[in-house]
């Protein structure tokens, strides 16, 4: 089983756009290394003893980043680098030694990849597995012991490889099975059979792994040691931050293509960004792969580089490059003849990631009584900002869509958090002045046990109708301090999963190359991105490891999964400080939390797709607690074909219940769109069809098996948790107008 070998590799899919670095003199990766743990010494928050302890920790947490299924290295191996380095990391750092034994623990990881990899050869040019005996492997490993030995090691890898042939043949003739109930083509009748998969799978997985270098490697290491200390302490290297001030602008330089590393070696593109350089040049087609690359476009032979094989971060260092620059690619076209390629020429320029902005709308509703509210949603991906020039702040997007959305006579306010990483601390401040009177939003300690309290901007609210947020366990950060601000202070109704996220700390990235010698490289030392502060709620209380809980709750599947900071290594704790001085809360009776909690509830116990996730919750709980899975085919059908039952059954009683409430919405529902372009143009509120699902901003490739999926589309594009959010939204406003009217509140 492959898993992400190492957390901080690229995913498989990679916005292919970055400003050009050239590969210029490597940096003293052992002085950076030096220079980092008196940083990290000087600069952590948790102040923690540079000692034999967290050296051990060190080397721990580098041997679960190469092998975090615990399938490469063996007990022998560990024992031996902990008898070697165990104790002794911390004074090879500060000596600028460590390169030595970070260079060796990887050596002897790549060697056991390629040993794991000749044995999978052996096995699938071999005779065909049993799958009749009774045999299984761990679902997770992440806890399980190193395998004791070689002989163990080859044992248990034999059972992932088997495994690996089982999911795909199982996966191939469901696939056949669905193509011929349906009447549709097979999606996997002119693909490699599945050992030829499996083979391809791994081979792709060692060129990864032996297609490093020296900053490779240390960036490998120093991001181990820095995540010592927390979670959210990495290292970063020179293009890692690159990428990470691109994203944080949401404005990148590069062709605007999505890729990803097929099988075989190519890289395919699997989206093109709409209005970005490749959609203008129009010669790159969706499914096109990417064979090799001319990065400087000189259209001589020996500057075209192979790529096959090539791990997607390198593909993106090669095409990206200077606004304005060209770029070269060695494309195999979609649904041409094998092998036939042809040359495609695209100068890169600035993509706008549009659908990771700020944006809004208007649902027009119909209540049981005849009356009509109009609820405003703003969806906000994450908290972006330009930390250089300042000209991009999700604040500001916020506002401009917030005073539109109040001109347009909105009667409740839901704030869509959801998936919400974070991101700038100074654009949740300005935010949340948005939503009540200036006071204290966030409180910030340092490590000396200093606190200061940072408060909104605004002297009065923009918005102070009822409101709702949209929380789940991806919501983080600056998320939580946003959300934690609004439920201390009354002013909102927090809905969705028990909890976000549980990050309650502060990051800020610190330039290594400063520190260096004066005649040093520094250009390429990276960067040390260190946890100096915790944040906590006017409250008091910190969000770290608890998040903030839901005044409603919504059962989720993510509730039944090992996620957020509760979950991470060497996480800090929760803890309390004071209250904000100026932390007056309004009336927390304003916001009817318990008979909302009351309407909701009778809502999701009539709700069917509640009672689908409840079923799911307990399945997901009882597998992950048993973890293993069984290499039995007889058994894996049987298992499988009940799930298919169930699916199809639950497909039949939604279809039935979907069309009748598409139609009720058609009645009921007006729904209008409103993003940053609209309001630039002038055009304002649009109206739109929430169920039309094609992309406005990037088209995508279809999947082959796509098609084969009969699951019903929610109704009018409403999944169930917005679709109750909404719910929630139209009782607060109810209950709000009629204690109004009542003469309860002002």
């Amino acid at each position: 089983m492959i898993r992400s070998w190492y957390r901080k590799a690229t995913s498989a899919a990679v916005l292919v756009a970055f400003t050009c670095s050239a590969w210029a003199q490597q940096a003293d990766f052992n002085e950076v290394g030096r220079q980092m743990a008196i940083m990290l010494q000087n600069s952590h928050f948790a102040r923690l003893p540079f000692n034999e302890e967290l050296s051990r920790r060190f080397l721990e947490d580098y041997l679960k980043d190469l092998d975090f299924q615990r399938l490469y290295f063996t007990q022998q191996d560990v024992d031996t680098f902990m008898a070697e380095y165990g104790g002794s990391l911390h004074t090879l750092l500060l000596e600028g030694k460590f390169m030595i034994a970070a260079t060796e623990i990887y050596q002897v990881f790549e060697k056991r990849v390629e040993e794991r990899v000749a044995q999978t050869s052996k096995l699938l040019s071999g005779g065909e597995f049993d799958f009749t005996v009774k045999e299984s492997v761990m679902l997770s490993r992440k806890n399980a012991p190193w395998p004791k030995n070689e002989k163990v090691a080859m044992d248990l890898w034999r059972l992932q490889i088997k495994e690996a042939v089982l999911a795909e043949m199982l996966r191939r003739e469901l696939f056949t099975r669905l193509a011929k109930e349906q009447g549709k083509p097979d999606p996997g009748s002119d693909d490699r059979s599945p050992k030829e998969k499996v083979a391809l799978r791994y081979k792709r997985f060692l060129s990864s792994v032996k297609d490093v270098d020296e900053e490779e490697i240390a960036n490998y290491f120093l991001s181990a040691v820095a995540r010592a200390y927390d979670p959210h302490t990495d290292y970063m290297s020179f293009r890692e931050m690159s990428r990470f001030k691109d994203g944080m602008k949401n404005e990148l330089v590069g062709i605007g293509a999505l890729l990803q590393g097929e099988e075989d070696g190519a890289t395919k593109i699997m989206g093109i960004v709409v209005g970005g350089p490749a959609d203008q040049e129009r010669s790159l087609k969706l499914n096109d792969r990417v064979m090799a690359v001319d990065t400087l476009n000189t259209r001589k032979a020996e500057d075209m580089i192979d790529i096959m094989f090539m791990k997607i971060d390198k593909v993106v260092d090669l095409i990206r490059g200077k606004e304005g620059t060209s770029v070269a690619l060695k494309v195999e076209p979609a649904g041409g003849p094998p092998g036939e390629t042809k040359i495609v020429v695209i100068q890169r320029g600035k993509v706008e990631l549009k659908d990771e902005q700020a944006s809004g709308e208007v649902i027009e509703m119909k209540t049981p009584q005849g009356a009509s509210r109009r609820l405003g949603v703003i969806t906000l991906p994450s908290f972006y900002a330009d930390f250089e020039e300042g000209k991009i702040s999700c604040a500001k997007d916020v506002e401009r869509i917030l005073k539109r959305l109040i001109e347009g006579k909105i009667d409740g306010l839901i704030l869509d958090l959801s998936n919400n990483g974070g991101g700038s601390l100074e654009e949740v401040r300005r935010m949340t002045g948005f939503f009540m009177d200036r006071g204290p939003v966030v409180q910030v300690k340092n490590t000396l046990g200093q606190v200061q309290v940072k408060d909104s901007e605004n002297g009065r609210p923009i918005y102070n109708g009822p409101m709702v947020v949209m929380t789940d366990k991806s919501s983080a950060s600056a998320s939580e301090i946003l959300a934690g601000a609004l439920q201390d202070f009354n002013r909102a109704v927090v809905v969705g999963e028990s909890s976000t996220f549980g990050k309650g700390t502060v990051q800020q990235p610190m330039d290594i190359g400063r520190m260096l010698p004066l005649f040093s490289v520094r250009n390429r030392a990276g960067f040390l991105k260190v946890t100096i502060q915790k944040f906590y709620r006017p409250s008091g209380s910190s969000t770290q490891m608890e998040g903030v809980k839901s005044d409603v709750v919504l059962p989720s599947l993510m509730d039944a999964l090992e996620m957020g900071e509760s979950f991470m290594d060497h996480s800090l704790p929760h803890d309390r400080i004071r209250r904000a001085p100026d932390f007056a809360p309004l009336d927390a009776q304003t916001l009817f939390i318990p008979r909302l909690q009351e309407l909701s509830q009778e809502r999701l116990n009539a709700s069917k797709d509640i009672t689908y996730v409840i079923q799911d919750i307990k399945k997901t709980k009882e597998r992950l607690k048993q973890n293993t899975v069984t290499l039995n085919k007889a058994a894996r059908e049987k298992e499988l074909a009940e799930s298919d039952t169930q699916q199809k059954e639950r497909n039949a009683e939604r279809r039935t219940r979907f069309e009748k409430t598409g139609k009720e919405d058609k009645e009921n529902l007006k729904f209008f769109k409103l993003t940053l372009e609209s309001l630039d143009k002038g055009t304002g509120l649009q109206p739109y069809d929430p169920s039309d699902e094609r992309g406005e901003y990037m088209r995508r490739a279809k999947d082959k098996a796509e098609d084969l999926d009969e699951t019903p589309k929610w109704p009018t594009g409403l999944n169930p948790v917005k679709r109750e959010a909404l719910a929630l939204l139209r009782d607060l406003v109810d209950l709000t107008e009629n204690a109004r009217m009542a003469g309860l509140i002002k």
